[in-house]
């Protein structure tokens, strides 16, 4: 019961899992024996012509399953998710139903949305005293004339602990390639009809309240990267390129950046697994990120000047050429055993790992959170009196403080007010840029010896390069002022 005497909605705890239609016999062949049954599913899913359940993170549901119909509504992303369920007799959802008048304006006009039809293989088994459900589905979803093949692996924990679903996971993808995802049949639905491609995905706000305990804080910003990941490496497996790099290395940072911010109260097996597994993932992108920002922040300017540099075609063919090798390799990354199990350790350590025990994990979020932003900052005051007048690695340092700043800041902005943080993460992401600047002048020169270009293109590459480099001085000038904004401002925690 809720503290004013209203029931509990149900917290499903689901796992999903991209799969090749191939290899989904292999997956429930290996898992163990239970109670099969197989079905069709019909579920015809609801919205207002202005999406105010999406809007709101939310999916309405009316699924048809064996002459029964039952209207479901879910909120949350990722794995735990509240959900609310209801028999109900017509083809259309009751909005008389909690929590429905609490989302909705009274009068507010539901309609079909999309549509979404699978055939379900699924089994009920017992696995390490956990009751799982794990379902197959195959299928489509479809809105309008739209229409995208559906073809997963679900795990539901029906009751137990949830270690032994993460553990069930492994064992499954020891037998075929499952990828954990995020986004729900309702998200993807969602995106079929307003004509947006699997596309790649920025980071998404973290909603906290000041009432959550640090842990829960720290689950909800971890899971906010790993969804971020996620959806980026099945974008890089299908269609590589420079933006599924870059958002998937933002993804990357987010979670080893809430790794410093939180690490007080996070210790315990797998903790040092995961941080060397991201800077593995991290590495594995970084060839492709440091080629595309050198076609974008260098050769494009060149191609735009009215007077180009001798060689430059030839440069931008060899660039070019690089930068899709470059960008195999990350999706090469993203697709093998290594990320598969990294992305459910991951996911394990987050939800049921021993760092959870800790008595410093149920403080409260609000002082945790001044306590790590401020101790971000005093950290990067100390490495920018370093900076000053400092060489390339003392930049490099304070840089990577500036990020980490950032994520942390942006991750617990929900606490303190957006427009005080977003002036105070202004300043941040200022110096950011500008220490950036700087670092894409020391990681140029290496990048192109490494292509081992042709005379014309080395030469057009070596006169560009030096062009940057004059600019030096004035970049540590602006990345100093930059710092000067930064700590003359007031803190948004304070």
């Amino acid at each position: 019961m809720t503290s004013d005497g209203a029931e509990e909605p149900d917290r499903e705890i689901e796992l999903k899992f991209a799969c090749a239609a191939d290899d989904l016999a292999a997956v429930l062949a290996a898992a163990p024996a239970g109670d099969d049954e197989t079905r069709e599913l019909i579920s015809v899913y609801f919205d207002t012509a202005d999406l105010l359940l999406q809007k709101a993170g939310a999916s309405l549901r009316v699924r048809e399953d064996q002459g029964r119909r039952v209207q479901t509504l879910k909120r949350g992303r990722g794995w735990v998710r509240e959900e609310h369920e209801s028999p109900i007799d017509g083809l259309a959802p009751d909005p008389a139903l909690e929590p429905l008048p609490s989302l909705l304006p009274q009068g507010a006009h539901l309609r079909p949305a999309f549509n979404v039809r699978v055939s379900r293989r699924q089994r009920t088994l017992r696995y390490r005293g956990a009751l799982i459900e794990i379902a197959l589905d195959q299928g489509e979803v479809s809105g309008g004339e739209q229409k995208s093949p559906i073809c997963e692996v679900e795990l539901e924990l029906k009751s137990g602990d949830p270690a032994a679903l993460f553990a069930l996971a492994r064992e499954l993808s020891a037998a075929a390639p499952l990828y954990l995802a995020f986004d729900s049949k309702a998200a993807r639905g969602q995106a079929l009809v307003a004509g947006e491609a699997p596309a790649t995905r920025k980071g998404r706000p973290v909603e906290l309240s000041g009432v959550v305990s640090a842990a829960a804080a720290f689950q909800a910003t971890a899971r906010a990267g790993l969804a971020q990941i996620a959806a980026n490496a099945a974008v890089l497996r299908e269609a590589p390129g420079p933006e599924a790099v870059h958002q998937l290395r933002i993804g990357v940072r987010r979670l080893r950046s809430a790794l410093s911010t939180f690490k007080s109260i996070l210790d315990g097996e797998g903790l040092e697994t995961l941080k060397t597994d991201l800077k593995w993932l991290s590495r594995g992108c970084e060839r492709a990120r440091s080629l595309d920002v050198f076609a974008d922040e260098i050769l494009a300017v060149a191609e735009a000047a009215d007077v180009q540099p001798a060689g430059l075609a030839a440069l931008r063919g060899a660039v070019d050429l690089a930068r899709r090798a470059a960008w195999a390799q990350a999706g090469d990354a993203a697709a093998c055993e290594r990320f598969r199990a990294l992305m459910i350790d991951a996911a394990a350590w987050v939800e049921t790992g021993e760092w959870r025990g800790q008595h410093e994990a149920q403080a409260p979020i609000r002082p945790f959170a001044r306590h790590a932003l401020k101790r971000h900052q005093k950290k990067l005051e100390k490495l920018g009196r370093a900076a000053r007048g400092g060489d390339d690695v003392a930049r490099h340092h304070l840089r990577i403080e500036a990020k980490k700043l950032r994520y942390a800041a942006e991750a617990l902005t929900d606490l303190f007010g957006e427009k005080r943080a977003s002036r105070y993460l202004r300043h941040v992401k200022d110096l950011q840029e500008a220490l950036g600047a700087l670092n894409d002048l020391v990681t140029a020169e290496p990048l192109i010896a490494a292509l081992s270009l042709p005379s014309d293109a080395a030469f057009a590459a070596g006169e560009l390069v030096g062009l940057k480099a004059a600019r030096k001085p004035q970049l540590v000038i602006q990345a100093e002022k930059a710092l000067d904004r930064l700590e003359a401002a007031e803190p948004f925690w304070a």
